[in-house]
Order: C-alpha cells, then sequence, then structure tokens
C-alpha cells in the first residue's frame, strides 16, 4: 500500500541504521561469526515471514539453519549485559524525567509439554487457564516512545522442584521459584538506575500484594499501583472498621469528581472522572501504612479503577494521567507480538527463551528509536508514521 511504504533511499538508510544500533553489541556476542548470527535473528524479527522462527529466517537469508539455532537456543553468551547495555541505549533514546517503568505479564500458548515453564496455568493474553509459558516484563514509557526493556521466565513450582525437567531445559542451579511479583521487582530494582523515571506502575498483581508497595517504598520508589476492589481501606487514621475501596466510591458525592482528559485514544479524546484522598491501610495495627487511593470512573461504561500510592503532593489530574500510562506496556507487548514475532519462537530451553527474548526486545527497541527518529525528519526519511512502517519497510 502506498500510504504504509518507505522510499527506497528509506528502506536502505534502516538497513545501515541497524548494523550501526547493534555495533555497541557485538561484542557482547562473542566471537565474530556470532555478530553476524545476532544480525540476523534481530533482522529476521522485523521480516515479513510467515513465520519468524529459526529456519524461515535462516532460508530467507540461504544459509543453514543450525549455526543460528545453536546462537540463540544454546549460545554461551550472556544475556543480562545486552539488556543492560539496551537499557541505556533507551535512556539515551527515549529517556525522559517523567518517564514511567511499567509492569506486567503475557502468556505464550504451547501445545506440547516438553518447553522450559510449561505447565496449564493462567494466561492473561487469552483470559483463562491454558497450556502456555508465562512471561513478566518490564516496559519503559516516556512521551518519545515506549519499548519493552526486561523480561523473566515464571518457573512454576513444580518445574522448580522437579530436577528431571530442571535437567533437560538447562534450567541454571542458581534459579529458584519466585512468585511472579517478586520477578516484576527485581526487574524495577536492577533498571531503575538506568531509566529515567518518576513512577513504577503495575496492574493488581502487584498492587494487591503489600510487600511490593512497601518494597517500592523503602527503595524510594514512587509507586502507583493498581489494587482489587475489594481492597480495605480506613478514612481516617483512628478508624476502627475498614471500608471496602468500591463502598467508598460509592460514598464520595459527584461534585468531588475531577474531569480529566487523560489522553487521545483511537475514537477521541479519553475522559474519566477522578478523586483521590489519604487513606490508612493495613489489617493487622502494625502493618498499618498511609498511602494515597487514587479512584478513576469511566463515565460512559461507569467502571471504576482503584489504585494505592505512596505520592504525596501530586495532583488528582497528574495521577490519574501517570495511571493511564500503564496501557503502554499492553500496547508494547501487542507490538512485540505483532512487529518483532515475540511470540514465535521454538526453543525449549531455559537460555533459548531468555535469548529469544532478549533479540526480539532489541529488535523493539530499534523500531521504537527509527519511529521517533523518522516523526523527527519526516521530509528527510520518508512517510513512515508509526514502527508497523519500518516492520514493513525492513522486509523489502
Amino acid at each position: 500500500m502506498p500510504e504504509a511504504s518507505v522510499p527506497e533511499s528509506s528502506v536502505k538508510s534502516l538497513i545501515n541504521a541497524l548494523d550501526g544500533f547493534l555495533q555497541p553489541f557485538y561484542s557482547l556476542f562473542g566471537y565474530a561469526p556470532s555478530h553476524g548470527h545476532a544480525h540476523m535473528y534481530v533482522a529476521g524479527r522485523m521480516q515479513q515471514l510467515d513465520r519468524r522462527t529459526l529456519e524461515p529466517i535462516a532460508t530467507a537469508n540461504g544459509v543453514h539453519r543450525r549455526p543460528l539455532q545453536m546462537f540463540v537456543g544454546a549460545g554461551r553468551w550472556s544475556d543480562e549485559p545486552v539488556r543492560e547495555l539496551m537499557c541505556h541505549k533507551a535512556a539515551e533514546h527515549l529517556g525522559t524525567p517523567d518517564g514511567v517503568l511499567i509492569m506486567d505479564s503475557s502468556g505464550f500458548q504451547k501445545w506440547g509439554t516438553e518447553s522450559v515453564g510449561v505447565q496449564r496455568q493462567w494466561c492473561g493474553r487469552l483470559g483463562k487457564e491454558e497450556n502456555c509459558q508465562v512471561g513478566e516484563f518490564l516496559a519503559y514509557a516516556s512521551p518519545k516512545g515506549h519499548t519493552l526493556v526486561d523480561c523473566r521466565l515464571y518457573l512454576p513450582r513444580w518445574w522448580a522442584v522437579d530436577p528431571d525437567r530442571r535437567a533437560k531445559t538447562h534450567v541454571p542451579e542458581d534459579v529458584e521459584f519466585c512468585k511472579g511479583w517478586e520477578l516484576g521487582l527485581d526487574m524495577v530494582e536492577r533498571r531503575g538506575a538506568m531509566l529515567p523515571h518518576r513512577w513504577v506502575l503495575g496492574d493488581d498483581a502487584y498492587g494487591r500484594v503489600v510487600e511490593v508497595r512497601k518494597r517500592l517504598d523503602n527503595a524510594q520508589e514512587r509507586y502507583l499501583l493498581e489494587v482489587p476492589s475489594d481492597t480495605l481501606v480506613r478514612l481516617r487514621p483512628g478508624d476502627k472498621k475498614a471500608q471496602r475501596v468500591d463502598e467508598v466510591a460509592k460514598s464520595i458525592p459527584s461534585k468531588q469528581w475531577s474531569c480529566i482528559r487523560t489522553r487521545d485514544g483511537e475514537k477521541g479524546p479519553i475522559e474519566v472522572r477522578a478523586v483521590k484522598m489519604r487513606v490508612t491501610t493495613g489489617k493487622k495495627k502494625e502493618e498499618r501504612r498511609r498511602e494515597t487511593l487514587l479512584i478513576v470512573r469511566n463515565p460512559k461504561t461507569g467502571q471504576h479503577w482503584y489504585y494505592l500510592s505512596n505520592a504525596k503532593g501530586f495532583s488528582v489530574e497528574k495521577m490519574t494521567k501517570a495511571a493511564a500510562c500503564r496501557h503502554y506496556i499492553e500496547e508494547s507487548l501487542e507490538h512485540g507480538k505483532g512487529e518483532v514475532g515475540l511470540a514465535e519462537y521454538e526453543v525449549r530451553s531455559w537460555v533459548g527463551w531468555h535469548h529469544h527474548m532478549t533479540l526480539s526486545m532489541l529488535a523493539l527497541l530499534f523500531l521504537a528509536i527509527e519511529k521517533q527518529r523518522l516523526q523527527k525528519n519526516p521530509r528527510h526519511h520518508g512517510p513512515a508514521g508509526t514502527s508497523r512502517d519500518l516492520t514493513v519497510a525492513r522486509a523489502a
């Protein structure tokens, strides 16, 4: 389609840009042949193939699949240095002081039983329990763009204590069972200092866990986490009886709600009603602490969202707009699966899963940076306006 195409000069520019983007990473992949494998796989994530797995990528490039398969599935390079540099690049090109870090999980449906971490478990993308792998992801978003910056494979308890399964999929000895929120917190703690941000966001899988909020507060991270509707709070520190947050919402007079335009959606501006208040949380007296409760309501549907935060001195408007940024990790995951084939892999091992995700996130970051570059200088680089345009161009 002409409106979704990029001129030939821009295609060549993108190809050269990818090599330039990957140059600082090549030394982290080890010996020289691995550099070509890294370039081929990252570029392959952006090619328009029927399925962006190892064999189709190798075939499209006229090479045997085995070396590429070894590089991704069993390569001895470490993901951590690559992801660390990737975060620094994200900060360099996308970073702003008002950025946000966002935690979320995502499921990858699998039909077999041999892939690491696969079992019947909740798959958020499908909205039901399914045979799948689950990854915990961290996204970074700012006015300059958004991308995935880290991930961890969730290893279910039955996998973690099964030596035969661990051996077959090469799970490292030091990997123990961790809850999803623990993996999310670990990523925030590791990457927070690398990425300028004002807020840490997450859904109620994180917000409902008191330990998550306590640890973020102790780390001096400003959090704004969604909580379930049955979360109990006290409106005054001395109140003996706690109230559910959905009951609190019902008791708030209409004149106390602020009308806030959060962002522009596909069908126009998104407007909500919001209110905030200081509350006391914690069931036991020794566990009680002061937090800010933010309640957001969609006036058209009547749907409510509830958030707890350690923030003080922020207006209800700023907090509501920050809460609305959580959708960026959903967009990043959607772009990851649609534009760089995040869910298109046939590796079974622990190393293979993390290598695939690292290289896919590299491709996603490259697209985010190129999208920003094209938007800054559209006359020079052509009419591409979305990262999907860049994907089409790369495959030309």
